[in-house]
């Protein structure tokens, strides 16, 4: 099997609009959940959120194009552009046949569908504008990604809600060791920020309204956020061939489905998934030196995530690390994942680790070194990303240093 390593990174999210900003504000523990700014916001309970801030569209896209792109295709693209251009790659003849985009997202084009529902139903518009269904379809930023870029491999969309981004990034990693591809453009955007998407999601009670406080006794919900994470992956010696710099080797990849519930989360299903990343990778439990978590500060998913960790990594689950940066960035459902790797990657690269902010008191069954509100030094080798979604989908990815 060929090795899969990572030689481009982008992203937008509430922490900044690209990959530096972003990371010294996980390094900073910097919050970027704040007041929404969203069309009847006061008709909500829940008022906040990891919203992209100083964004104008207008400074990115023409009017044609503004008419095309969703926010979430938008964001998309923006990260996807990062990451190509830091890779130093472009696209023709067999690489361009040979390269590739799998994206992740759960709501696709959230905030055209909400426009668009107000202009029918609530304003009597009797009429849409022509392009509102390749705007809102959830290939929407896959497509204009490749034809962006005149990538011609394999291009799809995965949506499994939360894990959307892992499950995206596992297939684009699998394309490659498979010999089916050279390069493929991969992980994952959101943007939910909208009144109908939010109010969606107050329906379900899992959110709050102050903070999101992952492992703390004291935690109340989840926040929502939005925003891009885009990756290069490319074949190992394609990249050392033409001096690429190497961020990070994806090692190993597992996904499960925990078939129990379409809401509460399984540990059983958590554990097999971290196990068969551990096993796909090569790893032992003790080589793995952290675990950015799904983390998502609710008690169901906190209690099981850790129950989990600590099945599968024994004694050694003691000494790990663990954080949530969902507690700074917000919880971007499929969007998530791609932003979180980025903790991984800086793990490896730079030796810090980013903290779980927000942590007041610890809750005994999550009792392990969750990073609490200070980032930390340290020699890591190998990363996990874990993504547990709604339907019982799980899917972890294996890091390691270049």
């Amino acid at each position: 099997m060929k090795r899969v390593v990572i030689t481009g990174a982008g992203t937008i999210n509430a922490l900044g609009h690209n990959v530096p900003t972003t990371l010294q504000a996980m390094q900073d523990g910097v919050c970027g959940i704040g007041p929404l700014d969203i069309r009847d916001v006061d008709r909500l309970s829940v008022k906040i959120g990891g919203q992209v801030t100083g964004y104008d569209e207008a400074a990115h896209f023409n009017r044609q194009q503004i008419s095309l792109y969703d926010r979430f295709t938008q964001f998309t693209l923006l990260a996807a552009k990062q990451a190509i251009d830091a890779a130093g790659l472009s696209f023709s003849g067999d690489l361009a046949d040979r390269s590739g985009v799998v994206l992740g997202t759960s709501g696709g084009g959230l905030n055209t569908q909400d426009e668009n529902y107000r202009a029918v139903y609530e304003e009597g518009k009797n009429r849409v504008h022509p392009f509102i269904v390749p705007k809102l379809m959830n290939n929407a930023a896959a497509s204009h990604v490749s034809m962006q870029y005149n990538l011609r491999g394999p291009t799809f969309t995965v949506a499994t809600a939360c894990a959307s981004s892992n499950h995206a990034m596992g297939q684009a990693f699998a394309l490659i060791r498979s010999g089916m591809a050279d390069v493929m453009v991969t992980g994952g955007s959101e943007s939910m920020l909208c009144f109908g998407g939010v109010k969606a999601w107050e329906g379900l009670r899992v959110m709050s309204k102050d903070a999101c406080r992952p492992f703390s006794a004291t935690r109340n919900g989840m926040v929502q956020g939005e925003g891009a994470g885009v990756f290069v992956f490319e074949e190992r010696d394609h990249a050392l061939k033409r001096g690429a710099e190497i961020l990070a080797e994806v090692a190993g990849f597992a996904m499960s489905s925990d078939a129990s519930d379409i809401v509460m989360p399984s540990k059983q299903g958590a554990a097999r998934a971290i196990a068969g990343a551990l096993k796909d990778a090569r790893l032992a439990p003790s080589d793995v030196g952290y675990i950015n978590a799904h983390g998502t500060g609710t008690a169901a998913n906190d209690k099981t995530e850790c129950a989990a960790v600590a099945d599968v990594f024994g004694a050694h689950a003691d000494r790990l690390m663990m954080s949530s940066t969902k507690s700074m960035h917000g919880h971007l459902i499929g969007g998530t994942g791609a932003v979180e790797l980025l903790a991984c990657i800086m793990a490896l690269r730079d030796g810090i680790v980013a903290p779980t902010i927000g942590y007041e008191e610890p809750d005994p069954e999550c009792a392990l070194d969750v990073v609490p509100n200070t980032a930390r030094e340290a020699t890591v080798t190998a990363t996990l990303s874990n993504a547990f979604a709604f339907g019982g989908l799980n899917a972890v990815i294996a890091l390691t240093a270049a």
